[in-house]
């Protein structure tokens, strides 16, 4: 093989993933729902618009509410009586009002109580943005793995079809069997097919990243970032020591654990009384009017009630939640172990199909093709090695996708961006 023959054969081979677009954008360009971005505005987008993100800040807001529910101070209760001892005759009338006043400590720990649940749905609210951008980021690649498999069967076609012009010239001139060219005619034919399945897998990604854009699911989107092997890999003990300290789960059940503390506190404060406050004022006909106070708290007698009741319950729920976080903990260490093996394998896969898989595929079916114009290989041999090139290449993208989604995953594993490696932290594989 020469190099006029490389570069006669494979015109296409860097250029039809770039060039595929192009057609896409210009028929999108009359579409008013077209939406080109890359992959950052589009996590970026999904953040600000995606629906179940809304419905987190609306639960937000519903705890700081109940804060303020929790440490308002009671309204006072006023009632009023009049006693009527016949038609038009008035007897006498009572007004009273009444004031419950709880224990000023109670203020603070129903406070402290009710702000670890505003806490913890604030870290649910960060662990669900983690969640939505890993998955915007993976629905993102899904849609250019999609087109890159566009691009690949595109040029398989393409190359099938000038297999066909040969062989039919072959077969024209008597140097080629009849059945070789029904075998290309077929080729041709597999090729289009997989074109058009390649179509519907391109639908259903735009429909899968449009949901997380809260757009519509038939809307334009024309990625404009590329599929590309990600950067090298950290090492695993600063992820998961970074992930342990970021993890927006472990600082909610965190918040959910003091507030926990503070309500067993607040239950084993049941002897400490809230103080009942009332002022009257009676009215009669002819009689100086009487003023009456009253002053009224509860005595809890019956103790063991409430040992054996809302403080027992309080505190199991504290070692509830005690053993729960110790098991999150163990969670997050497997999470971050499992994502990085699943990244670095990932990884490991595209630089070998992209270092060593694909240039022999392609060198394999340029033989095949050089041989068979000089008559010294059959078309099955040309078919056959055209097929496996374009499995290599199917493999190569499938391998882009799961390594650029494996790092996606290990971000939100980690609980933040991974940071650009060092050239001394990086490892060859």
């Amino acid at each position: 093989m020469n190099a006029r023959s490389r570069g006669r054969v494979w015109p296409l081979t860097g250029l039809v993933f770039g060039l595929l677009a192009a057609p896409s954008a210009i028929a999108a360009q009359g579409r008013p729902d077209t939406l080109a971005l890359s992959r950052r505005d589009a996590v970026d987008t999904a953040l600000a618009r995606n629906p179940l993100l809304t419905v987190a800040r609306e639960q937000i807001e519903q705890a700081r509410a109940r804060v303020v529910e929790a440490t308002a101070f009671p309204d006072p209760s006023v009632s009023a009586m009049t006693t009527l001892s016949g038609p038009g005759a008035n007897a006498g009338s009572d007004i009273g009002v009444a004031l419950t006043v709880p224990f000023p400590q109670k203020f603070h720990l129903k406070g402290n109580v009710s702000r670890a649940d505003l806490q913890a749905a604030e870290f649910a609210y960060t662990q669900l943005r983690q969640a939505t951008a890993s998955q915007t980021a993976q629905a993102y690649d899904a849609l250019l793995v999609a087109l890159k498999h566009q691009g690949d069967l595109t040029e398989s076609k393409t190359l099938a079809e000038q297999f066909l012009q040969k062989t039919e010239a072959r077969f024209e001139g008597g140097t080629a069997a009849r059945l070789d060219v029904l075998k290309a005619r077929v080729d041709v034919a597999a090729a289009e097919n997989a074109l058009l399945a390649n179509q519907r897998d391109i639908t259903n990604a735009r429909a899968s990243l449009n949901r997380l854009l809260g757009r519509m699911l038939g809307a334009m989107v024309v990625p404009a970032d590329s599929l590309d092997v990600p950067a090298y890999l950290p090492d695993l003990e600063p992820l998961i020591a970074t992930a342990e300290a970021s993890r927006p789960e472990l600082h909610g059940l965190a918040s959910q654990r003091a507030g926990a503390r503070a309500a067993t506190t607040l239950a084993s404060q049941y002897w400490l009384p809230d103080l009942s406050v009332g002022f009257d004022k009676t009215i009669f006909p002819g009689v100086p009017d009487s003023y009456t106070g009253t002053i009224g708290f509860t005595l809890p007698l019956l103790f063991w009630n409430h040992r054996r009741g809302e403080v027992a319950e309080s505190r199991h729920h504290e070692l509830e939640l005690e053993a729960a976080y110790r098991d999150l903990v163990a969670q997050v260490d497997e999470d971050v172990r499992t994502t990085y093996a699943t990244a670095a394998t990932a990884l490991r896969q595209a630089q070998y199909i992209r270092d060593d898989l694909l240039p022999e595929a392609r060198r394999a079916y340029e033989i095949a093709l050089t041989s068979y114009g000089l008559g010294g290989s059959s078309a099955l041999e040309v078919l056959d090695g055209r097929r496996t090139l374009l499995g290599a290449e199917s493999q190569f993208a499938d391998a882009l996708g799961a390594a650029n989604d494996a790092r996606a995953d290990l971000e939100r594993a980690v609980g933040t961006p991974l940071d650009p490696v060092s050239p001394g932290e990086s490892h060859d594989h």
